[in-house]
């Protein structure tokens, strides 16, 4: 027989395997037959969860190599690929918030450009004294923290990056997608596990809690925190003691000066803030145009198929996606997400086609100074580049998230961009650029500004261990 046959016969071995058994502790993987109290990884109590997985990493750590890592991730994205579809509109039924097309692409972007093993480089020093290697090795077991905005696609992300740095991970889903979270956790571990890796090798607790997440984060079994979501969420978290990663607030401003080509910004701001109902954290959040090229900014922006508010229309919107008390404004939750036409309807206005709503306001007004996560772009007029800037910067409130410039002026893109310091930092272009969403370099769900790892891959997971053999040893030059 030659090759072609013998994969064949393997194949049609494995779909034969009955994998309700698994569970059951029928199934034998790399010579250990394992009972699970969890259905695929997810599991009554977090206890289970916590204890699973860590066992789990011991043993993928122990039995699968490099190239048994690389097996997994590679199925592991097929079967993502697969079921992208289904998880988008498990999404939008589940939570009711984002667009259903737009879930598809964040899925499918997660799925095939999140970093495998490739990313984990060793370093090598060979000279007199002997010869120095680091590489990047397993923190062991990760506590992951993930949000609503992007839930599967954290997970996969998520998932991809930790298992290729040799890592398990217990994951605190959102409650408000618990169901499709765990749909898509028990798919990947049923993927892992017909691939040769450990049973529960990422699990999670059937019901997420804030007590979870604590019972998490002071297990001696988890090493290391990583919460993708809130500055709240972040800092308690870092409370914990434990290494903590974690990816926070955005609120990222666009600058656009009187040298930009106003057909492409118009095209790419509307694109970037109008995907899946501005929930991306990178998302263009307020615009700050120079006067002398702000009308025309704006008429292309309708021209694009955006839905400019009148002053009366803007005093109603903000009534409805805000409240107001003694501290100030705060988003209506109820309003995250939510489409544009619905915004519209609800202060009687049919425009079911539009998917994002713009409105002229000063630099302080809330629209501008609160990250809400809705698709309503506020665009303030400044009379110079530095006043845009200043203005930008105030926005953006120190987050060091995403900010992005539309200019043909590379001094003036260099000031805003020295100024400004975020981890992502786009020029004429979509933020979605930024994490590969029709740019270059790979994606991550997990931009982690606050700590200071940036875009996110398997070596953010990992620690440098360095191995010294000394006195010239085994050097052949």
């Amino acid at each position: 027989m030659d090759a072609r046959d013998i994969e064949l016969i393997v194949k049609q071995v494995l779909s034969n395997i009955d994998l309700s058994q698994i569970n059951a502790g029928t199934y034998k993987n790399q010579d250990n037959i394992r009972t699970s109290k969890g259905d695929y990884g997810v599991f009554e109590h977090v206890e289970d969860a916590i204890d699973a997985a860590y066992e789990a990493q011991k043993k993928y750590l122990d039995q699968c190599t490099v190239e048994d890592r690389n097996r997994i991730i590679e199925a592991i994205r097929q079967v993502s690929r697969e079921h992208a579809k289904e998880f988008a509109k498990m999404i939008v039924e589940e939570s009711q918030i984002g667009r259903y097309e737009d879930k598809i692409e964040k899925n499918l972007v997660v799925s095939n450009k999140t970093p495998g093993t490739e990313c984990l480089t060793t370093d090598a020093i060979s000279a007199d004294a002997g010869l120095m290697l680091e590489e990047y090795a397993p923190f062991g077991l990760i506590g992951a923290i993930t949000p609503v905005t992007n839930p599967t696609e954290t997970i996969i992300n998520n998932t991809i990056s930790m298992i290729a740095g040799g890592n398990g991970v217990v994951f605190n889903v959102h409650p408000s997608a618990k169901n499709v979270c765990a749909h898509c956790l028990r798919l990947l571990n049923r993927t892992i596990l017909e691939n040769g890796g450990p049973a529960d090798l990422i699990t999670m607790a059937k019901e997420p809690t804030m007590e979870n997440v604590e019972k998490i984060s002071q297990s001696p079994k988890v090493r290391l925190m990583v919460g993708t979501g809130g500055m709240p969420m972040v800092n308690a978290l870092l409370r914990s003691g434990k290494k903590t990663i974690g990816a926070g607030a955005g609120n990222p401003p666009v600058v656009v000066d009187d040298t930009a080509d106003i057909t492409l910004a118009a095209k790419e701001i509307y694109k970037g803030a109008s995907f899946d109902n501005n929930l991306l954290c990178l998302a263009e959040k307020e615009v700050f145009v120079m006067d002398n090229v702000a009308s025309e900014l704006i008429d292309k922006m309708v021209r694009e198929g955006a839905y400019l508010l009148s002053p009366s229309e803007l005093d109603r919107i903000l009534s409805l996606v805000f409240i107001k008390d003694e501290k100030g404004y705060h988003v209506n939750k109820n309003w995250v997400g939510k489409d544009a036409s619905k915004m519209l309807a609800e202060i009687g206005i049919s425009r079911p086609e539009v998917r994002l709503l713009i409105c002229e306001t000063p630099a302080d007004h809330p629209f501008v100074l609160v990250e809400q996560l809705m698709p309503v772009l506020p665009i303030v007029r400044c009379r110079t580049f530095e006043e845009a800037v200043e203005g930008a910067y105030r926005a953006e409130s120190g987050n060091r998230h995403t900010a992005s410039m539309f200019s043909k002026n590379v001094d003036n893109m260099t000031r805003f961009a020295r100024k400004i310091e975020t981890t992502i930092f786009v020029k004429n272009g979509s933020t979605l650029k930024g994490v590969g969403i029709g740019g270059n370099g790979f994606t991550t769900m997990t931009i982690a500004g606050p700590t200071g790892e940036g875009i996110t891959c398997a070596r953010s997971f990992t620690r440098r261990r360095r191995c010294m053999l000394a006195d010239g040893g085994f050097r052949i030059i």
